[in-house]
């Protein structure tokens, strides 16, 4: 049997009856959409990260624009990130029709390497996107600081990081706003696409209010364009408050998993995931690497386990960004992890017995290369 970087199945039994209870709450409920269950979840969501308003959308790439709208950003404007994440961050700041500037990443830990985006800032920059990625966080404290001297907004990305702490501060609180995504690979996962904003700032969240529901503030009238269908599904909103006080059990079970990663693979040449000094890592994705990447890629396929790499291609150096004229050799550190990575099976049902067997197929492949 094959098995995969990721399964729902055994925690889908697990909470099978709850979640169903979930759903059949809604459809009992005479509202379907932006009803009661998306409110609850956002007053539990922002409740959880201890900030006041926490704004439900359809998806964690419109968590992203929209967090951008919200805050001003928009054409001719530049926006500061990294490459080597999801296309969807970067998608994010070239739809609101601003130019995403990348920054290269550290060689330890994945992270942005924020001792480079001062030099970067220019003119045209509008807002910081740090990623908090794989599970932990960005180096924030340059990055407010920088942000709050040049005027600059700050939004996280937090697709990758729920629960994820820096310093005891959560993943989310640290910028003007926050997005993320509950896509159901992520640490908090729905049963279909989610997503939404956290922030601390009135107007941002109204802005965001009005941008989720056609840039309408009363029903048929448009006051802010251009406005969306980026609604949070109740559905969704029930599943994710029913999942909600789960979290730090999820990311108990991750961290678990993690340590017998380790203890498991040490000895080994694979390079094993660091954590940065302050960061409490939540392991959305357990990231090693290997200069014979693809060689153990392959292997291990045929021993029934398929693997994936998170990200095999930066953003910039995918024909789709072509328009941007960034080439090859621009973030030399991004480049070269992304021909070394690659994820091993991380979700919280991942049983002993499964993690043994993918160790064991590790050892074997790495002896015969």
């Amino acid at each position: 049997m094959t098995m995969y970087v990721w399964d729902y199945l055994r925690e889908y039994e697990a909470e099978r009856t709850d979640l169903l209870d979930a759903v059949d709450r809604v459809f009992r409920s005479g509202r379907l959409v932006l009803g009661a269950s998306v409110r609850g979840f956002e007053d539990e969501f922002a409740a959880y990260h201890g900030v006041p308003h926490c704004v439900g959308l359809d998806n964690g790439t419109n968590a992203v624009k929209l967090g951008l709208q919200s805050l001003g950003v928009g054409p001719g404007d530049e926006v500061i990130t990294v490459s080597n994440t999801a296309a969807p961050t970067v998608l994010a700041i070239d739809s609101v029709g601003a130019t995403p500037v990348f920054v290269d990443v550290r060689d330890d830990d994945f992270l942005m390497d924020t001792s480079q985006v001062a030099d970067a800032v220019t003119d045209r920059t509008r807002c910081l996107l740090p990623v908090h990625l794989y599970g932990q966080c960005v180096d924030m404290e340059p990055l407010t600081e920088l942000a709050a001297e040049r005027g600059l907004s700050v939004l996280e990305d937090c697709a990758q990081a729920h629960g994820a702490r820096r310093h005891g501060r959560l993943a989310g609180t640290f910028g003007q706003a926050a997005a993320f995504s509950f896509y159901p690979t992520k640490v908090l996962g729905a049963y279909g696409d989610a997503g939404a904003v956290l922030t601390g700032d009135d107007d941002v969240a109204g802005g965001l209010r009005r941008l989720r529901y056609y840039g309408m503030e009363e029903t048929y009238h448009v006051v802010e364009t251009p406005g969306h269908n980026s609604r949070l599904d109740e559905v969704q909103a029930e599943i994710l408050r029913r999942k909600l006080p789960r979290l730090d059990g999820y990311i108990g079970a991750r961290r678990a998993i993690a340590r017998r990663y380790k203890e498991g693979l040490a000895g080994t040449d694979l390079i094993l995931p660091r954590t940065a000094a302050g960061n409490d890592h939540v392991y959305y994705v357990y990231v090693v690497r290997h200069p014979r990447r693809d060689d153990i890629l392959k292997l291990l396929a045929e021993r029934g386990i398929s693997l994936n790499v998170s990200y095999r291609w930066p953003v910039h150096t995918m024909s789709g960004f072509a328009h941007l004229g960034i080439g090859r050799g621009s973030l030399p550190v991004t480049e070269r992890l992304a021909d070394s990575i690659f994820s091993l099976p991380m979700y919280p049902s991942l049983t002993p017995d499964a993690q043994d067997r993918v160790i064991g197929a590790l050892h074997d492949v790495l002896a015969k290369l």
